[in-house]
């Protein structure tokens, strides 16, 4: 078995609902070859290098996956047939790879995915407390310096200079 990245190159106008269709159709044809599907790395609407049928800007999406040749000839052909690809490139990663390394290999991105998602929740939750905390605060202030600015009286002289500019 070999490791595989697939580079596609999707039309940038394509509804969010249709792409997740054609992304889903490329997993079930890895899984339909016994391939493993290891990750979906959405890269996003980019310019590119040059048109490509008559666009600009193209959505970009990396596909990572392990398994055989005829895997790799299927899922191309799949995306040749396609109208809503218009580029892609598939490059060997690995050459001599085990299913078992790739099953760990996907175990581990769950993992980190998992910890990154809770570090961020963490991260928020800590800046939401953070700014209420800033916000009580903030008030504890206003409510302090209320009172003796009302209190105080400005000075004539400054009074005066102000209704001098104004006229």
């Amino acid at each position: 078995m070999r490791k595989y990245e697939t580079v596609v190159i999707s039309d940038p106008d394509l509804q969010d609902q249709t792409r997740t269709e054609l992304f889903d159709k490329i997993r079930n044809i890895i899984a339909r070859e016994n391939g493993i599907f290891l990750d979906l790395d959405d890269w996003g609407s980019k310019k590119l290098a040059y048109e490509i049928r008559k666009k600009l800007r193209g959505h970009y999406a990396c596909l990572t996956y392990g398994g055989t040749g005829d895997l790799v000839k299927e899922l191309e052909r799949n995306l040749r047939l396609n109208d809503d690809v218009m580029k892609f490139m598939t490059i060997l990663i690995s050459d001599d790879v085990t299913a078992e390394s790739l099953a760990q290999e996907l175990q581990d991105a769950e993992a980190a995915k998992t910890a990154a998602a809770e570090a961020a929740q963490t991260a928020a939750a800590e800046a939401e407390q953070e700014t209420d905390a800033e916000a009580d605060d903030a008030g504890t202030q206003v409510r302090k310096s209320g009172p003796d600015a009302s209190s105080a009286k400005p000075e004539p002289e400054t009074a005066k200079t102000v209704t001098d500019e104004q006229n």
